[in-house]
């Protein structure tokens, strides 16, 4: 076991709190081994539960037209491509009643940033769904849109926010968070806002009482440094929220005071109207690595240590300029998992990312710090576009969450439980209804090779297959 220059047992016990230092030093020192024991005791304290979580929803991509054009995607288009579209309300309404007819109880929407589309648009959208479906969570409009509603609409993210949640929308999902470093930002997300401002979307989210999720992109130009930095400010909005909910005892104002010194960018803009009655949180993280397939940044050069130097440390132009990528494939995806869990410690829920990472590592995600198998996603169509197609049934989530030993049960956008599963009529333990059959070649003795009869042995088959050569293969030296 690795030689810590500080106690690891403390911070599994909610007794210490990980500085940036200490987490880098978790990134360069212990095994893959040590950290997912460590963050996996962390998660059993804070979710000492038998059971593990999943959610049945859908996404819906609205439009594919955007503003932005992030060289990880390859999912957007611009007005007047021949595959741009904006969908209508009853072709999401389909969509909808598709889901709802397999158990699911929500929708993430979101979609490019359609400068065509006006306020009314959503807020008509966001009352249809409500009115047809009242029984369907929205978890939708990420804050990069939101920062582009600002700009479209001539409007204080506040009061969008506000007339959207009036209309139907529930929670925000925390798309587009990528990695908050402005270097990483310029060079992977041209048009998007920025780190401050997707902060700053979700701390006004949380003020007006919202939940929303926060998210990670690794695997592409960011330092390690810059994955710690991102987690840290994360941290501190989710202290910063926490303490606002509070009320006004010392300890709350104190902490709200030193994340407005440590973030002041996030405060810049949309100032707090009045003390907040109920305020909102981020309630789970999610990190997925870059998928590079169709993807202009995926065709730049992977980082080779031999020609470009040490990664993190790195003064190459090409490594600075995000002309290289660093990959992050099942080892890097579970090593940050498990020192977000270790460093998230104001953050209750970690999804795992089988989308991404397939289901086996999503299932190991589970002994790495991750609580919740996140969706099982009837429809994905972003990550897709950058070459990843990995699906999986309400069936086989379930599978994987009791071959890891925990009971799977299904729960809703707040993380509350829906139903368990610990009886014979849960999804992976039903009998199928028309299993798949294997359609086997029965084999005779006019096949060359058959297996042997039931009235001989496999040496006497092996004889009566002999003559068959024609004895010079049969010579010695041959």
């Amino acid at each position: 076991m690795a030689t810590l220059s500080f106690d690891i047992d403390a911070v599994i016990a909610g007794r210490a709190r990980l500085t940036e230092g200490q987490a880098m030093e978790l990134f360069a020192h212990p095994s893959l081994h040590d950290l997912g024991d460590w963050a996996n005791a962390m998660s059993q304290r804070m979710h000492p539960q038998d059971y593990r979580t999943y959610v049945i929803d859908r996404n819906i991509n609205y439009t594919n037209i955007c503003t932005a054009k992030c060289t990880f995607c390859a999912f957007r288009r611009d007005h007047g491509d021949a595959d741009a579209y904006t969908l209508d309300h009853d072709a999401i309404g389909r969509k909808i009643e598709e889901l709802v007819a397999i158990g699911g109880t929500q929708i993430l929407m979101q979609g490019g940033m359609n400068d065509a589309l006006p306020i009314e648009y959503y807020e008509k959208l966001l009352r249809f769904i409500r009115e047809r479906f009242p029984g369907v969570h929205v978890h939708a409009f990420s804050p990069p849109e939101f920062v582009e509603f600002e700009r479209f609409f001539s409007l204080d993210v506040r009061e969008v926010i506000r007339r959207l949640r009036a209309a139907g929308l529930a929670t925000i999902p925390g798309g587009g968070g990528e990695i908050f470093t402005p270097r990483v930002r310029r060079r992977i997300g041209l048009g998007k806002c920025t780190g401050d401002d997707w902060l700053r979307v979700m701390r006004v989210a949380h003020e007006e009482g919202m939940n929303t999720s926060a998210t990670m992109l690794i695997g592409h130009i960011e330092f390690l440094r810059e994955r710690v930095e991102h987690m840290s400010a994360l941290r501190d909005m989710q202290d910063y929220a926490l303490a606002l909910g509070r009320g006004q005892d010392d300890q709350s104002r104190r902490t709200i005071d030193a994340v407005k010194q440590r973030r002041p960018g996030v405060f810049e803009k949309s100032p707090l109207l009045e003390r907040p009655v109920k305020t909102g949180s981020y309630t789970a993280f999610i990190h997925w690595p870059f998928q590079r397939e169709n993807t202009p940044l995926g065709r730049a050069d992977e980082w080779d240590e031999s020609r470009h130097g040490p990664f993190d440390e790195s003064t190459n132009e090409d490594v600075l300029r995000g002309r290289v990528v660093r990959m992050a494939g099942a080892h890097q995806y579970l090593r940050t998992l498990a020192i977000a869990r270790l460093f998230l410690d104001n953050v209750a829920s970690l999804q795992s990312s089988w989308v991404t990472m397939g289901p086996k590592i999503g299932q190991m995600a589970l002994f790495f710090g991750a609580n919740d198998m996140g969706s099982v996603m009837m429809e994905e169509n972003v990550v897709s576009a950058a070459g990843t197609t990995y699906k999986l049934s309400e069936r086989e989530i379930c599978r994987l969450i009791r071959d890891a030993g925990w009971i799977p049960a299904q729960r809703d956008q707040y993380y509350r439980v829906l139903r368990r599963h610990d009886g014979p009529d849960a999804p992976d333990l039903r009998p199928v209804e028309h299993p798949p059959v294997r359609n086997v070649r029965r084999i005779d003795k006019r096949t060359v090779g058959s297996a042997p009869g039931l009235d001989e042995s496999p040496d006497a088959a092996v004889r009566r297959q002999l003559p068959i050569l024609s004895g010079k293969e049969l010579e010695p030296g041959r």
